[in-house]
């Protein structure tokens, strides 16, 4: 197998979704194999192939209790592979799907912005015509929170407003940021655009100049 085989490996990714989740602390086998739903002997086997490439790494256990192991914050490619799980398995891919799946109707783009030290992901989503529904977005984001064990921070903003963005603007600044991605593009669900002033009042003019015609 080789090493992108290996990292990309459904074993591998459920394990490190809940590895990054928590950098910090430490997980024992039987933790991982709850939290990823793998059995033990997969835990096992590619916890071994993650502590000898220096992914994750051994603590000592204290005394009556079980190994445990953690994030390695030395890995010298730690910085790439946490990019790498943000912008796709661990929560990119998941939160791209609930938002097709359930708001379709209403989310025109969306974007991951980053992710801090605690693990708190920081989401923009645009909506066209029709606005989410705050308490059912709410509901949606705590429940994949739970499932990706990551804490989202969503901001929903009109199309109008995205467009007004100015370079001083905070969220305008966090999309120019290299960790910015672009997770739902114009067109990807049936939102439908707001209709523009200018187009309302093109319309209106149109059909003033329809009335004032002179009939035959």
């Amino acid at each position: 197998m080789s090493a992108a085989d290996f990292l990309f490996a459904p074993e591998v990714q459920k394990l490190l979704r809940v590895a990054y989740a928590a950098p910090d602390q430490p997980f024992s086998s039987s933790e991982l194999a709850r939290r990823s739903k793998l059995a033990p002997d997969d835990v096992a086997r590619t916890l071994e192939h993650l502590v000898g490439s220096g992914i994750l790494k051994r603590q000592k256990p204290k005394a009556d209790q079980a190994d445990t192991v953690s994030v390695d914050r030395t890995f010298i490619f730690h910085d790439e592979l946490r990019s790498i799980a943000l912008k796709s398995f661990a929560a990119a891919e998941p939160v791209r799907s609930m938002l097709r799946t359930k708001f379709k109707d209403s989310v025109l783009r969306a974007f991951v912005l980053g992710e801090d030290q605690d693990g708190t992901v920081e989401l923009l989503v645009v909506h066209g015509q029709l606005t989410p529904d705050e308490a059912a977005m709410t509901a949606a984001c705590q429940k994949l929170s739970k499932s990706i064990h990551r804490h989202l921070k969503m901001h929903v903003i009109s199309n109008a407003r995205f467009n007004s963005l100015t370079p001083r603007d905070p969220l305008a600044s966090k999309l120019a940021a290299p960790s910015a991605l672009e997770i739902i593009a114009l067109g990807d669900t049936k939102a439908r655009p707001p209709v523009e002033r200018a187009g309302l009042l093109q319309s209106a003019k149109k059909k003033l100049a329809a009335l004032s015609r002179p009939s035959a």
